[in-house]
Order: C-alpha cells, then sequence, then structure tokens
C-alpha cells in the first residue's frame, strides 16, 4: 500500500472541513451524537435541526448536523441558499443510515496524520512541490443549464473551471503529478486537451429524471502517463 510521507486534503465548504476535523480528533464523541440523532429521527426533528445556524454551534454538534442532514435529506444532495444556508428537504427514507460506527471509524484512523484545511484551489500552488500527487475533484461542471451546482453560496461555473485548469497547468510545470475528475462535456474535455484523457462509469442518484440516474461517464485526467 502507497504511504505517503504527508497527506493534505482541503476544500473551501467550512461544514465538510469541520465533519472531517471532528472524524479525525473526536470519533467516539460524533457517533454518540449520531445514535441520538438516529433515536430523534422523523420529519419535525429534520427541519428544526436544518433550520440551526451551524456557525452557533460547537464543532462536534456541527459535524453532527452535517452527516444526520446529507444521510435524511432528498438524495443526500449537500445544497445551499445564496445565505448559505442548507436548503433540502427530506428523503423518504424508511430506515436511512445514520450511523455507520466500524466506518467512521476506519475514516478517523485514516485521517489521523492528515492535514485538514478550509482553503480554495489555488493554495495549493504554495504547498505542492515537484514529485508529489495532487487531486482535484471540483464541483463537476453540469451536463446542462438545469443541473445542480451549488455546493456553497459561490458558485462554481466557467469562470472558476478555467481558473482550476490554469492551476492544472502551474502544477503541471512544476513537476507535479495531477489528476482531477470532472463530467463529460465537450467544455471540460475542450479545456484539458492534450491531456491524458480516459472515462469512467459512475453512479449518480442527483438528477431530477429519474431514468437519468445511474450510470453515467465522467472524465479523468491526467498529466502523466497510466500502464
Amino acid at each position: 500500500t502507497y504511504k505517503p510521507k504527508e497527506v493534505i486534503i482541503s476544500d473551501t465548504n467550512e461544514e465538510l472541513i469541520n465533519t472531517y476535523q471532528v472524524i479525525k480528533n473526536d470519533v467516539e464523541s460524533l457517533i454518540k451524537e449520531l445514535q441520538k440523532l438516529k433515536q430523534l429521527h422523523d420529519k419535525e426533528t429534520f427541519y428544526k435541526i436544518r433550520a440551526e445556524d451551524p456557525k452557533l454551534l460547537s464543532n462536534l454538534t456541527r459535524a453532527s448536523r452535517f452527516i444526520y442532514l446529507n444521510k435524511t435529506c432528498f438524495n443526500g444532495l449537500y445544497r445551499v441558499n445564496s445565505k448559505g444556508g442548507f436548503n433540502v428537504p427530506i428523503g423518504s427514507y424508511k430506515n436511512p443510515a445514520i450511523v455507520n460506527e466500524e466506518e467512521l471509524r476506519e475514516i478517523s484512523k485514516l485521517l489521523q496524520d492528515t492535514d485538514i484545511k478550509v482553503a480554495s484551489f489555488e493554495e495549493c500552488l504554495k504547498w505542492a512541490k515537484k514529485g508529489d500527487f495532487v487531486y482535484f475533484d471540483p464541483p463537476y461542471y453540469p451536463l446542462k443549464k438545469a443541473s445542480f451546482t451549488t455546493y456553497t453560496k459561490d458558485n462554481f461555473l466557467d469562470k472558476e473551471q478555467e481558473k482550476l485548469k490554469e492551476v492544472f497547468e502551474q502544477l503541471d510545470k512544476k513537476g507535479c503529478n495531477v489528476m482531477l475528475s470532472n463530467s463529460d462535456t465537450p467544455f471540460i474535455k475542450q479545456l484539458y486537451k492534450g491531456h491524458n484523457i480516459s472515462f469512467v462509469k459512475a453512479s449518480r442518484m442527483i438528477n431530477c429524471d429519474g431514468s437519468k440516474r445511474g450510470k453515467i461517464n465522467e472524465i479523468v485526467v491526467r498529466n502523466y502517463e497510466t500502464p
């Protein structure tokens, strides 16, 4: 198994990064909080917790709220409004998997030697050195205009995708090994023309058209050749 000397993961979503930090540092308390929420779960509890301002909560409660909403909302979708408020309705689940103790403990072990930061993708230019491996998993380019793109209150559209491509190129010049995932669209394929592009089938549950859910094409872009 490949064991890197140093690992950094980052995202601009503060809720996600806080959740990773709590899983890393206090996973047993998080499991207890999620077990409580599992017992309390119903429609009233969901909307009460959704209405809470996460910035007023402790890091632990904030993390349990994030996981609870993700596991019980419609299609596990994470979407916020222009003020940053989570606005996805409750999902239709008889018995949602709110807490997976074994999985959380395993993730906690993996995160022990990981530096977890709230940071934009441009920040990696400060950290990455020649020979480092950098992987980008951005908000995917929409397959059509109505597609979901709002993971944070600041949308990630054409301009941001083009900025990400510039960072990809700068890391390439530094001698880093760079990999990126995105949707299989003409815009993205044209953007990364000249690099190693491969196609993978990925499962997707987020689509207003039920017939479009399931396996769809995604692209993986690399600046290096694979065997």
